[in-house]
């Protein structure tokens, strides 16, 4: 079976695929557990846009552990026909993907064990996305895990490399960080990676396969799926919008934030193009039909990575 079919066919293959990433093997392979750990900050002016360190609003620093299970991290808010459901905030996020390499053997159909997946960018850097793109890579049959631990080495090594139309959902993090939902369980502890000789970590998310369209080249775009939230504030009013945080129930964390798809149905994306309606319709909505019946303020203010980790049985 072609290692393409394999990634279409079978959801556990990204579990399995999700183990690391390269550097320049110069001086042999590298020992992931003894490895130079890569510099991680989400929330500096670069990596972050509605996330971003100031003096005031105590934001992790570069490198410390972020617990995603705290507000504004998650939410609560609605599913289109008003389940209660949960889901984390990962900030905004472009719609084009970026490359992450898997390592094969010649013919083998599982990935090299022990090897660390690459990448090249790190939230920070341009180009950088929450969104992997699932490169194959044939390596010789004696190749030893780990000896490449860079996109660079790999690039200059002339192996294979196969583009598939699947994208991962892997959100690089500091080391130590934890995000403990997971829709239907699974996996919720950090994967290490390579990027640029050095060890990275990234939770996995996997509520929904994700496959995509290839363009003629480079990498696809994320299908959009949308969200209508709204805020304390409106944001047509002074300090109004995100800055405000979303209007909830009295006393308690429930938003009334609704997505239009749920991870079961056909149209569902981790990506969130953002509508915003008035607050003053906040209490009359409660599922889709409600948000699309209340004033819409603005319509596609931003595309927010926000994977559904929980809905209420």
């Amino acid at each position: 079976m072609k290692k393409t079919g394999i990634f279409i066919a079978a959801l556990g293959i990204i579990s399995l695929m999700l183990t690391g990433c390269g550097g320049d093997g110069s001086s042999g392979p590298l020992n992931p557990d003894t490895a130079r750990k890569a510099s991680i900050d989400r929330f500096s002016a670069d990596a972050g846009t509605l996330f971003v360190r100031d003096a005031t609003n105590g934001l992790p620093a570069a490198d410390e552990p972020v617990d995603f299970d705290q507000v504004p991290f998650i939410t609560k808010g609605f599913g289109p026909g008003g389940e209660l459901i949960q889901y984390y905030n990962f900030d905004v996020q472009p719609e084009q993907t970026a490359p992450i390499f898997v390592l094969f053997r010649e013919g083998e159909d599982t990935p090299v064990a022990g090897q660390l997946n690459i990448i090249d960018v790190i939230p920070g850097d341009a180009g950088y996305s929450d969104f992997w793109h699932v490169h194959f890579v044939t390596v010789p049959a004696d190749y030893v895990a780990n000896t490449v631990t860079s996109v660079n080495e790999l690039m200059l090594s002339g192996y294979p490399i196969e583009r598939t139309n699947g994208v991962v959902n892997c959100p690089v993090v500091p080391e130590g960080s934890t995000a403990a939902l997971r829709l239907g369980g699974g996996g919720n502890g950090l994967v290490r990676g390579w990027y640029r000789n050095q060890v990275v970590f990234y939770f996995d998310f996997s509520e929904k396969m994700i496959t995509v369209d290839l363009p003629p080249e480079g990498h696809p775009l994320m299908p959009l799926a949308d969200i209508l939230v709204t805020f304390n504030i409106n944001p047509d009013q002074p300090d109004g919008g995100p800055p405000s945080g979303f209007m909830t129930e009295p006393g308690t964390d429930q938003t009334h934030n609704v997505v239009d798809s749920l991870p079961a149905d056909p149209g569902y994306s981790p990506l969130w193009d953002v509508d915003v309606y008035d607050n003053a319709d906040f209490d009359t909505v409660s599922d889709l039909a409600s948000a699309q019946a209340a004033t819409i303020l603005a319509q596609g203010v931003a595309l927010v990575k926000c994977p559904v980790v929980d809905i209420a049985q």
